[in-house]
């Protein structure tokens, strides 16, 4: 769909995309200036397969800070990747053998389920309901495990639908996957900065008030089998740099994924990295003034969304998308259509994240975008004249 508004656009054509999961800011001018001086310095060369020490360093710290009573972590748990998308995929190919189950709650981000395949995994999909803000239930987890699975994938706040996992939510599930101690969790925390119903913590270094979601390192019983990841990308508006990071306390997965990593990019770009560095070590102001202004545009997009006829939803409890169910109206794949065409509005068809009845909507755009967005998609499917 993104592509399509990119053809419609240099056609002329006045789209507006909602299709893009990226944030619309620029990168903080203090991280902008580290890649600048990253270059200046000569960060030009290869580095450690792992990423940067002083980059593992500040990762570490950082999940440790946002955590309580939880697992502690050193930059020896830590792996830099080119970006969190390859932190999943090398978690993946490296524990995941042919004919191994991975649990996946549905909808789910498109290429769990790819990456999985890609592995000669067996995808195992959970249908997830509405009426639980379509997070995965703990007979749900229960009557999908069996002697074949290897992995469970657990994305909170999740893209697409923007619900966030409750720490007690999380603890039902713990408490199923205490019988199961060969399954791997792999908790994708890719949006936890950007949550709406979320934990104040004190960073240490600035001691500056943020916000995060509950994590599943807040739980010890986990420590020999979990996997986090997480990038800069969302929280620091720094998708093209592509630096992201797994930790795991497994160390003969550590070494594993390092083997792998090793024949494949050999390390992430040294200057990323050091942008990356400064970003985690930096002011955090800007991920709170970024997450606020995510906040304010949700509650527009909820009061505008309410107002057409044939979407239900529930609100976003974090990330920047809006996943109404549309089967009131058709598929997600003909709304999505209908949008484009008529609408000139890009969205995308929940079918693409497993759950057909949805499309999801991102509101990492203007309000003056998200404003003129929602008024051509009332206007489309009411049957009102666009002017």
């Amino acid at each position: 769909m993104a592509a399509r508004a990119r053809a419609m656009k240099a056609e002329g054509i006045d789209v507006i995309s909602m299709s893009l999961g990226e944030p619309d800011f620029d990168t903080p001018v203090s991280i902008r200036r580290a890649a600048q001086e990253a270059i200046e310095h000569h960060w030009s060369h290869y580095g450690p397969i792992t990423g940067i020490p002083e980059l593992r360093k500040a990762i570490a710290v950082q999940q440790n800070t946002i955590q309580s009573n939880a697992i502690s972590w050193s930059a020896e748990d830590v792996i830099v990747s080119v970006g969190a998308k390859m932190a999943i995929y090398n978690a993946i190919q490296t524990l995941i053998n042919p004919g191994d189950e991975v649990i996946i709650p549905m909808p789910s981000w498109v290429s769990y389920s790819e990456m999985v395949k890609l592995a000669d995994g067996i995808v195992v999909p959970v249908e997830t309901q509405f009426e639980d803000h379509y997070c995965l239930t703990p007979e749900q987890l229960r009557a999908a495990l069996s002697s074949k699975t290897r992995m469970l994938i657990l994305c909170s706040p999740n893209n697409p639908t923007g619900s966030v996992y409750s720490k007690t939510q999380m603890e039902a599930l713990v408490e199923v996957l205490r019988d199961w101690p060969e399954v791997v969790v792999l908790s994708d925390e890719i949006y936890n900065r950007i949550s709406y119903e979320s934990t104040e913590y004190r960073v240490q270094s600035t001691d500056q008030i943020t916000h995060t979601s509950p994590t599943m390192a807040c739980f010890t019983e986990l420590a020999d089998r979990l996997i986090i990841v997480n990038g800069v990308s969302k929280a620091y508006a720094m998708t093209g740099y592509r630096v992201g990071w797994l930790l795991c306390k497994n160390t003969e997965f550590i070494h594993a994924c390092i083997r792998l990593q090793g024949q494949q990019i050999t390390c992430a770009t040294m200057v990323a990295q050091k942008a990356a560095e400064a970003a985690l070590r930096g002011d955090q102001k800007c991920v709170e003034q970024m997450r606020q202004v995510f906040a304010e545009r949700k509650e527009l997009i909820c009061r505008l969304a309410a107002e057409i006829p044939g979407f239900k939803f529930k609100e976003p409890q974090g990330a920047f998308y809006l996943f109404p169910d549309v089967s009131a109206i058709g598929t997600g794949d003909e709304v999505a259509e209908r949008l484009l065409e008529q609408a000139h509005v890009a969205v995308v068809s929940g079918s693409a994240f497993g759950c057909p009845s949805c499309i999801r909507l991102s509101y990492a755009i203007s309000t003056t975008e998200i404003e003129e967005a929602m008024r051509r998609i009332k206007a489309v499917l009411t049957g009102e004249r666009i002017e």
